[in-house]
This record gives C-alpha cells, structure tokens and sequence, in this order.
C-alpha cells in the first residue's frame, strides 16, 4: 500500500493510532466481502400441469390432478349446491371456479383486509340454511388502528353472482399487534351454532379468560353468544369462550362418525397439534407444550399440567398443520375413516410441504400415518373431501392451485 499522506501530518492528526486506522482500513478495504449464508430450504420447482401417479401405502394407485391454477395464497373453500367453489385469497379477494375454470374478477365487497403473516380473508362457510336465506360467512383480519387488528367474523348473502349486505357480526376482543397475525378457521355444529377460532402465537392471551385470543368461540349465526356457552356468566370469563388454551387452530371440523369437534393447531418449533375440543376445557397454551421456542429453549419442561388436556396428536418436528377432512367417501376405500392434514413445512425447512394421513381406531389412538405428495413440495392449506367423494387441496403458494386426488385407473 502507498501512503500519499506524510507520516508526520499523520501523528499530527492521531499519532500513531491514526495511521493504524488508515492501515487498518485500506487491509479491511482489500479483504473479500464474506459470502453470503445460502438460504435455508430445498428448491421448489414450479408445479407442472400434471396430471401425476403415485403409489401410496394403502391405497394405491392415485393421481393428482390440477383442477384449476392463478390463485394467490387460496386459504378457504366451500362447495355451493350447484357445484361450484367458493375460494378466498389471503389479500382479501372471494373468488369461484366454475366447471374447473376460475372466474378472473374476484366478487366485489369483501371489507378490506389487513394481509400481513397469518393475517388476511379466511375461512368461508354456507349457513345451514343456504338454500332459503343465501347466507355465506366468512373470517378476516380487520384493521382497528394504526397499529393494531383484530379477527372479525362477517356475514353476507350471495346468489351466486354478487355479494351484497356484508357487515361484521363479532369482532374478537381485544385487538392485537398487526404485526403477528392469527389464523382463524369457522364451522357451523349441528346445533346451528358458529365455531371460530382465532389465535395467539405470542403472549400469555390463550391462557386470559378476559381475551378472545387463542380460543374455540361458540357464537349464534348473528354473532352473539349462546346463553348455554360453557362460562356464560362467569365473571372475568367472555361469555363466547367454548374452549382456551390454544396457539393457532388452522384446521376445525366435525368428526362425522362421532360427532366430536376437532382442530388442529400449529406449535412453535414443534408440538403441532390435533386435538378433540370439548366445551370449557384448557389445552395448555402456553403454559404447556411439546414444543420449543424458535431459538431453541422448550416452551415447557413439563409438557402436562392437571386441568389442562393432552394432544390427540402431537408432531415433533413440526409441520405446521393446516386444513383437515375425515375421508368418508367410497372413491378411496382403503382410506375409510382417515384423517387428512395438510402440512405446510417440516422441520422449520421451507419447500417441504405434503400431504399426511392418518389412521385412527375408534378408541381414538393412532394407528399409523402417512407422508403423501411430498414430490410436489407444495405448501398445503386446506384439505377438504368434495361432494363426488374425491379430495381436494389447496396450496399456498404465489401461483396457487386446486388439485384433486383421483383412484388412478
């Protein structure tokens, strides 16, 4: 290197210090910059037109179709009478495939959407009584302030070709930072009854029986709470609380051969759950878990406390959980009676997204599970079963797609 300072006017400047910083800085200006961390995951190659074969434990022989691509991170679907399919886009966008095609315009007064993370449009569902009174409801992450959201539950009529009359019937109280977002997926119970969860990845509000947060919410079909909800009256307690103690529920159906609710909710860096919801009881979060914190320590030494209920179903590692169907078609007859669960990453590892079933016997006990579609590496948001007996899914992904799972003949 060569100095074009005189050493004297150096010292001046600094003394020697000074002419170590200028050597210290031409040795760090000639270092080669430090390559960058490759990023974490497999790649994901674009998905193909299919269709594709493959051969499963059970039942073997199937074939995944793409029914319909052009959705941007599909998070709900609902099958109407006529056939077709209601989907929301997590942006805040209610779009329908027809006959396999996707309509390009999106319908027209879905509220506006706060889609950051979890947050976003979400569940949709038909009232019971669609057919008299065209009533669709749907969940969304809805802006209260500058800073903070809340999980709000909507209602509409739809007649197939507008949406009109949407107006907010229960707003999840209270807010929450904008910032982390809660899934929330709805159902309608035999009883008439609305079941909503909404979530609470951060803080100590599963466990606040004052909070709407991480909860099973039992609401009437106009949003209010049912006089024989589980802590109605109770003081300190939210009278639409059917059950606490949850992380994320992203999965929340009824078992058709029993009956019972059941949800499946994602864990931090594992403990993802399925778990049988039964009204007033507490499932731990966070006070317990099988889980660990993203940097490593576990949420709990203990993953059992007395008054709080144990996990049907536990994932370690995780892979974060979304949509489940009970499969009760004839289409599949291996697979009577199994659940399906869409998996959206194994292991905290981006592009490792699937397809598992699983088998559980009527004491409910697993018996077995299976990883399916895990050539695809397609993150899965839902799982539903459509009214022909197939299986449907949807990937969350920028280019999301529907695909339906077929006996391959």
């Amino acid at each position: 290197m060569k100095l074009t300072t005189p050493f004297s006017h150096l010292v001046a400047c600094g003394g020697l210090s000074g002419l170590m910083f200028v050597l210290a800085g031409a040795v760090t200006a000639q270092q080669p910059a430090a390559p960058a961390a490759a990023p974490i995951g497999v790649p994901v190659p674009k998905l193909g037109t299919g269709p594709w074969n493959f051969d499963t434990a059970e039942q073997h022989k199937i074939k995944v179709v793409v029914v319909t691509r052009g959705l941007s991170h599909p998070w709900g679907m609902q099958w109407l009478p006529e056939g077709n399919i209601l989907v929301t886009e997590r942006a805040g966008r209610l779009r329908i495939i027809r006959n396999g095609v996707l309509d390009p315009k999106p319908f027209d007064g879905i509220p506006k959407v706060h889609a950051v993370r979890l947050s976003g449009l979400m569940d949709v569902v038909l009232h019971p009584k669609y057919a008299e009174n065209k009533r669709i409801y749907f969940t969304y992450t809805k802006d209260v302030s500058d800073t903070l959201v809340a999980t709000t539950l909507a209602s509409g009529t739809f007649d197939g070709k507008t949406l009109a009359d949407v107006h907010d019937i229960f707003v999840a109280q209270p807010p929450w930072d904008g910032a982390g977002g809660s899934g929330s997926r709805i159902t309608f119970g035999s009883d008439g009854k609305i079941y909503m969860t909404t979530g609470a990845s951060n803080g100590n509000g599963a466990q606040d029986p004052n909070s709407h947060m991480g909860k099973v919410l039992r609401l009437n079909d106009d949003g209010t709470s049912p006089k024989d909800n589980p802590f109605v009256g109770r003081a300190g307690y939210k009278p639409e609380i059917y059950s606490m103690g949850h992380r994320n529920s992203l999965a929340l159906v009824f078992n058709p051969a029993t009956g019972a609710l059941w949800n499946n909710e994602n864990g931090p860096n594992g403990g993802d759950e399925i778990n049988i919801i039964q009204p007033g009881k507490n499932y731990g979060w966070p006070v317990v878990s099988f889980g660990r914190d993203y940097a490593g320590p576990r949420i709990s030494e203990n993953p059992y406390r007395d008054g709080m209920e144990m996990p049907l179903i536990t994932w370690l590692p995780a892979i974060a959980p979304s949509g489940m169907a009970f499969y009760t078609g004839d289409r599949f007859p291996a697979w009577k009676g199994n659940v399906f669960v869409g998996a959206m990453r194994v292991g905290e590892i981006p592009g490792t997204g699937h397809l598992q079933r699983l088998v559980i016997n009527e004491k409910n006990e697993e018996v077995r599970r299976e990883a399916m579609l895990t050539e695809l590496h397609q993150r899965i948001r839902e799982v539903r079963q459509g009214p022909d007996g197939y299986l449907y899914l949807l990937t969350d992904e920028d280019d999301g797609a529907l695909l339906r799972i077929e006996p391959a003949q």
